[in-house]
């Protein structure tokens, strides 16, 4: 990439040789979760949901404007030299800078941008995958997310002591349900493990 020193109005026709440059960035906390804003009803996609970025600005490196861009949109503070470059990639006149960025922050503390996100959350990989099947994701953020979730795993895993508490919560709710189904039922569970053992013991 070479600099052109030349201004490109947004919305205008790029000239052969000319690129802009958009950034885009994972917020992840260390806990297996990515941080999400929702695109405001001003914008295009609206009610979808994305990681953060923007378009490069003039006299900006990829790194000051992706910093700019989660501040903007996040409230969140990091210096450019805390991003991560993932990988670079091109679409027609444009080249695509995608970062990740650890910061373990609470949702109360994030400082949404007015007419560009109404909405944050923390979401899990599961759960990003199962907002871009079911179209909540924008569809952009979608195809960039499967290109990237490996490295993202890599530095963004699921915590034991996580996971735990998750298969527990199942456990628990799992085994209330057998105890209401018993209890409506009115099974009488002493009374089939005697049956069984009188079975086995009968067996020649």
């Amino acid at each position: 990439r070479n600099l052109t020193g030349k201004l490109h109005r947004r919305g205008t026709p790029w000239k052969p040789g000319e690129y802009g440059v958009v950034v885009c960035v994972w917020v992840y906390d260390g806990r297996g979760h990515l941080l999400l804003t929702r695109r405001a009803r001003e914008k295009s996609f609206a009610g979808t949901w994305e990681n953060s970025g923007g378009a490069v600005k003039a006299g900006e490196t990829s790194r000051q404007a992706i910093a700019r861009e989660l501040y903007e949109e996040t409230g969140i503070q990091a210096e450019p030299e805390e991003f991560e470059l993932l990988d670079s990639d091109r679409e027609r006149n444009i080249f695509y800078d995608h970062y990740c960025l650890f910061r373990r922050i609470p949702l109360k503390s994030i400082v949404l941008q007015p007419g560009e996100t109404d909405n944050v959350m923390w979401a899990s990989f599961g759960k990003v995958d199962w907002m871009i099947r079911t179209g909540k994701m924008c569809r952009i953020i979608g195809h960039q997310f499967y290109r990237q979730e490996k490295a993202l795993r890599l530095r963004n895993p699921c915590q034991i002591s996580t996971c735990l508490s998750l298969a527990g919560k199942i456990w628990q709710g799992q085994g209330r349900f057998a105890l209401a189904f018993f209890a409506v039922s009115g099974y009488n569970e002493k009374k089939r493990f005697s049956g069984v053992r009188r079975k086995r013991f009968c067996r020649t």
